[in-house]
């Protein structure tokens, strides 16, 4: 509730008003006393005997993992021990909306999507997914102290765009584990909790990640300091990620991948191996492909392609028309786009995953289309 005062991590956190909440969260907006500075705030709430802890620590370790423009920023995070389990904190930056709440706007104003910027935002999406899809283990022995070459890069990055301002630590916050791994857990009160499993592989071995929940809701708009007026795309919510390439060895285990997917997979953005996951099958990063594909879609049309005015009017499953791979374009303003835009979208949207595009060739193409605007 607004107004309420914490203190977490030795720092007075006064909580201003309610952003949003989800099925265990509660994001706030939220000012820390002494500076005046303002973030977003969530808030997990945790009851004993339920896997949320797991899963919430799980989340703060993978959402510190990936150190990409795109990819939203940790500032802190904290857990607390309350008399029916914890709570988990994780202070993260303020952005001025996310892409669904922009496309809400745009539809209530009767606008239509502006391809070019729609372009330049989608490529930084796939920037985001692209650090998570080639994602390898850091060399943590070649040079004590050393910062891995990803980590490297990615500030080199954060730099060059102008982002380092917007993404400073919280006053009073040490940054200098920022680029160990494994990352350092966070700060527990009162109590001592594991973190999650650290990677298997040596340094330098490729360990792919998938994001698992890729929809506009999801990609957050932050403003930069670049001078250059253009927004950022910044994939947020790590709850549902992880490591991409899992092998199905049993019946059972396809019955849990399926459950994960449906509790954590938006349905019209959701992949088609995900809704009947097959034995012997290898799930693995092309899922965000499908859901990045859906994601475009909706940029230009305001629906995903399984969640069109058509469908929802018929009563249509959603389930049946992704894995029959069941859309089109609509008629009414589909010639406004480029042809460039719309072979994205069907590269993305290709029902065996074999034959889909990688992060290489979406980015590839995205490059295409913004070329053949200017």
């Amino acid at each position: 509730p607004g107004g309420t005062s914490l203190k977490l991590n030795g720092r007075a956190v006064v909580l201003v008003r309610l952003l949003g909440e989800g099925a265990v969260s509660f994001v706030y907006l939220a000012r820390d006393r002494e500076s005046g500075r303002e973030f977003a705030l969530k808030v997990m709430r945790c009851p004993s005997g339920t896997p949320t802890l797991r899963l919430a620590l799980s989340e703060i370790e993978t959402t510190r993992r990936f150190r990409s423009p795109h990819t939203i920023r940790l500032l802190d995070s904290c857990v607390e021990q309350t008399a029916d389990g914890h709570t988990v904190y994780l202070f993260l930056p303020l952005c001025r909306g996310t892409l669904q709440d922009a496309l809400a706007a745009r539809a209530v104003r009767g606008e239509t999507a502006d391809e070019a910027s729609s372009l330049r935002l989608f490529r930084g999406a796939a920037e985001g997914l692209k650090s998570m899809h080639t994602w390898r283990l850091p060399d943590v022995g070649a040079q004590p102290g050393a910062a891995p070459a990803d980590v490297e890069a990615a500030a080199a990055e954060d730099e060059e765009h102008g982002e380092e301002d917007e993404r400073r630590l919280l006053p009073g916050q040490d940054d200098s584990g920022e680029a160990a791994y494994p990352p350092k857990p966070p700060r527990m009160e009162g109590s001592a909790v594991p973190s999650s499993d650290g990677p298997v592989g040596k340094g330098g071995d490729l360990c792919a990640w998938a994001h698992r929940d890729i929809k506009p809701a999801n990609i957050m708009i932050a403003p930069t300091s670049s001078g250059s007026g253009e927004p950022l795309a910044v994939i947020m919510d790590f709850g549902s990620a992880c490591r991409a390439r899992i092998e199905i060895k049993s019946r059972r285990e396809a019955i849990i991948q399926q459950d994960v997917a449906a509790e954590h997979s938006s349905m019209p953005y959701r992949a088609p191996e995900l809704f009947d996951v097959k034995t012997d099958a290898v799930l693995d990063e092309k899922v965000d492909i499908w859901s990045l594909g859906c994601t475009y879609y909706a940029m230009l049309y305001g629906y995903s392609p399984f969640e069109t005015p058509q469908l929802v009017e018929q009563g249509g499953s959603i389930a049946m028309a992704v894995q029959s791979g069941s859309w089109k374009f609509p008629d009414a303003g589909n010639a406004a786009f480029s042809e460039a835009s719309k072979e994205i979208i069907r590269r993305c949207l290709v029902l065996d995953p074999r034959q889909r595009a990688d992060i290489h060739e979406v980015l590839e193409l995205t490059d295409k289309a913004i070329s053949a605007l200017q």
